[in-house]
């Protein structure tokens, strides 16, 4: 399912909703000057909520105001970015809208790993001031990592990715839509220069990504403006051994190209290579980062929180409050 929302529209809805409910609270509430305490307490409730509303509007505004303005002469990055329900899901949404939010023509496919779309990533997205597309569909149960499974065990985020691919083929068009596709995690960390390398990907753009296969940095490795082979610990052999943050594609390739997508069965540390051995050959690589020298994207992985208390709490009877959404 796709939602595409209209920020602007919707501050717009909101706003004339709670002044008019606000208006509407101030001419009565003399009708109702003999009204109980506790429908005063009531109205006096609803007053305050419709101000904290009214408060957020105006600083979204103001955020949108700080925005970078659209540029109709850049080519589009469509982010493709799948997401799952976890405690430190919210924060990480919201670390990486941050950096988005400074990022110029940027298009933010959020794909969650789930039967339908969630409150809490819906309510999130209809406020983050960033151009965006929201999906769902859920991996299936024999591919689901357990709790106590190895991140590398299963391939993660399949499903979520050839979807943002279904839906860029089917949105837009070939010879039509400019831009460049990356396939972005919501643990990375990312550079601003990284999105101004990418941008302007003829084919596909490589470059190091730091933090990863425990290792500082894996990268490929450049001779005489070409990549040559790949520097990492883990079976460099690999057609493409690059990490999924370490590569962009540009969106006429991928609208040519409708069989390229990622493969669920795969041996491990060959998911890139499902993908781009459909679209590219080594020698075609486009190296960026100075040449792939330089490191702007980490895999810096937020850490687990501990529950211990909470889980406390909750068998005696007295858990924390599931209104206040974290």
């Amino acid at each position: 399912m796709v939602r595409l929302l209209s920020l602007k529209k919707l501050l717009l809805v909101y706003f004339v909703m709670s002044t008019g409910a606000l208006l509407w609270l101030i001419l009565n509430f003399g009708l109702f000057c003999h009204a109980s305490s506790k429908e005063e307490e009531t109205l006096l409730t609803k007053t305050k909520e419709l101000r904290h509303w009214e408060e957020r509007l105006r600083r979204r505004e103001r955020d949108l105001q700080k925005k970078p303005q659209e540029d109709a002469s850049l080519p589009t990055i469509y982010a493709i970015m799948p997401t799952h329900t976890r405690h430190v899901q919210k924060a990480e949404l919201t670390r990486l809208a941050q950096t988005f939010l400074h990022v110029k023509n940027f298009h933010w496919i959020l794909v969650e790993d789930s039967d339908s779309q969630t409150d809490l990533v819906t309510r999130f997205l209809a406020t983050c001031g960033i151009k965006h597309t929201h999906l769902n569909i859920k991996t299936p149960e024999n591919y689901q990592l357990k709790e106590t499974d190895p991140n590398w065990l299963k391939p993660r985020g399949v499903e979520q990715r050839n979807a943002g691919l279904q839906w860029l083929r089917e949105n837009l068009d070939v010879g039509r839509d400019k831009g460049v596709v990356y396939f972005a995690d919501d643990d990375n960390t990312y550079s601003l220069q990284l999105f101004d390398e990418m941008r302007h990907t003829r084919g596909v753009s490589v470059w190091p990504v730091g933090l990863v296969g425990g290792m500082r940095f894996e990268r490929p490795v450049v001779e005489h403006g070409k990549v040559v082979r790949w520097y990492t610990y883990w079976r460099p052999e690999r057609p493409f051994a690059i990490d999924m943050a370490g590569f962009a594609v540009n969106l006429q390739l991928i609208l040519q190209k409708p069989q390229a997508k990622f493969e669920l069965r795969v041996r491990r540390g060959y998911l890139e290579s499902s993908l781009l051995e459909h679209l590219v050959t080594m020698e075609e690589l486009e190296p960026l980062a100075d040449n792939c020298t330089k490191v702007l994207v980490w895999h810096t992985r937020t850490e687990k929180p501990k529950m211990k208390q909470e889980n406390y709490l909750i068998q005696a009877g007295r858990p924390s409050d599931p209104r206040i959404e974290v």
